[in-house]
């Protein structure tokens, strides 16, 4: 009985397979052609599950294909990061606090995307940028309301990853023999 490779299995599952060739140039296994950076940025603005694996060795890359979107992005126009945000976000990589920052960052960007979806069903989803951004300025009381809630997740979030950390921190003691 012959095995699924990785990719082939990564397909069956309806994951879109990406590949990428030694010539940096990215082909699609469902539309069978070649596909631009900001063809894949259109996947994922459009929620569609996508793996990009290097045609040779089948080495996962898609977490180096959307940092390489991150970085055209920051680059092109009005940046999320502030050189200070990607400092701090540096100074992490290596820290006993790496695993907790990233699990923190995770948590709460989807709140804030779950916050947006709400905000989108209520105004009727329609909205444009400049629609948003009006939105945004808002002081009504739906708007402090979901930013009121969406608040309380975040501190929600940080006291998890507290209470995670203090766990870890007494088990580490215990397995040192050392009692708190």
């Amino acid at each position: 009985m012959a095995t699924k490779s990785k990719t082939e299995a990564a397909g069956a599952r309806g994951v879109r397979v990406i590949k990428k060739y030694p010539n940096r140039r990215l082909y699609d296994t469902d539309t069978s052609s070649y596909i631009t950076l900001a063809e894949v940025k259109a996947l994922v603005m459009g929620n569609e599950s996508f793996v990009v694996r290097d045609a040779k060795t089948n080495e996962d890359l898609t977490r180096s294909i959307l940092l390489q979107i991150i970085l055209e992005e920051e680059t092109a126009g009005a940046p999320i990061f502030t050189e200070q945000v990607l400092a701090n976000i540096i100074r992490f990589y290596g820290h006993a606090m790496q695993d907790f920052m990233g699990s923190y960052l995770e948590k709460n960007i989807q709140i804030f995307m779950d916050l947006q979806q709400k905000m989108a069903e209520q105004g009727g989803g329609g909205l444009n940028p400049e629609a948003w951004k009006q939105f945004m300025n808002l002081q009504s009381p739906m708007m402090q309301g979901m930013m009121g809630t969406y608040l309380e997740q975040s501190r929600t979030a940080f006291t998890q990853m507290q209470e995670q950390m203090q766990k870890n921190s007494e088990q580490m003691l215990a397995a040192l023999g050392l009692k708190r």
